[in-house]
């Protein structure tokens, strides 16, 4: 299968990666999909998306790191963006609390529609710690691989960086803390925006935090509207 190797992926990026590209595992992940392929399962989001974080939030431009788990496993609904739906498709539970924390933080009115392209050209990489799953199954491609590398995505952000603005959401993403260096980034950690968990998430304000974050650095704040 080549629909991996052959995505496009922003210069800065492919430059960054390049080693994680070359070693052992990440030749297993393309395996462990074309395996998926060949016994009839659909895979989202379409090859084209799978790296679509990585094309809309170029690395020089990065700024902030919203951290998700898994792409949404139903028709039409991942495109490479974590929380993200594209335009037509109702927006998923956590999503809509998002944007109900958006509302009370910053009075930004909840949009129409739930694709948050706006926020990845604006230099916010919505980063999933998976990049793909099957149809229907939640977290199914959770073991082949996809944690390393976006694991490795993070430490180099990390390495490379200064002044980013981590944004932890759930225990899951909160065990990533320990791959920040947190003595040159900033980590803004709540609970999930998930049904289960949204009344501790609601009252984090990171929107606000973040822009004033990113206001102290003298860098530009994120326009939260879509």
């Amino acid at each position: 299968m080549n629909e991996i190797t052959s995505v496009q992926m922003e210069e800065g990026w492919k430059k960054v990666l390049a080693d994680e590209f070359q070693k052992p595992y990440f030749s297993l992940i393309k395996q462990f999909i074309a395996e998926q392929k060949a016994k009839g399962k659909n895979v989202y989001p379409p090859g084209q998306l799978i790296f679509n974080a990585f094309i809309l939030s170029p690395f020089s431009e990065l700024k902030v790191v919203l951290l998700g788990q898994d792409p949404y496993h139903s028709a039409g609904q991942a495109h490479g963006l974590c929380f993200s739906v594209l335009h037509g498709v109702v927006s998923p539970p956590s999503l809509k609390n998002i944007f109900k924390e958006i509302k009370t933080d910053l009075n930004v009115d909840a949009p129409t529609h739930g694709n948050l392209e706006s926020w990845a050209k604006q230099g916010i990489l919505l980063l999933n710690a998976s990049l793909t799953v099957n149809a229907g199954e939640a977290n199914s491609h959770a073991n082949c691989g996809w944690h390393t590398f976006t694991d490795a995505v993070i430490q180099k952000i990390s390495d490379e960086k200064s002044g980013i603005v981590f944004i932890l959401w759930g225990n899951f993403a909160r065990a990533k803390k320990s791959l920040v260096d947190t003595s040159k980034h900033f980590v803004l950690e709540a609970a999930h925006p998930s049904p289960f968990s949204v009344k501790a998430f609601f009252g984090c304000k990171h929107f606000s935090k973040t822009n004033a974050l990113l206001k102290q650095q003298g860098k530009t704040e994120i326009d939260w509207r879509l």
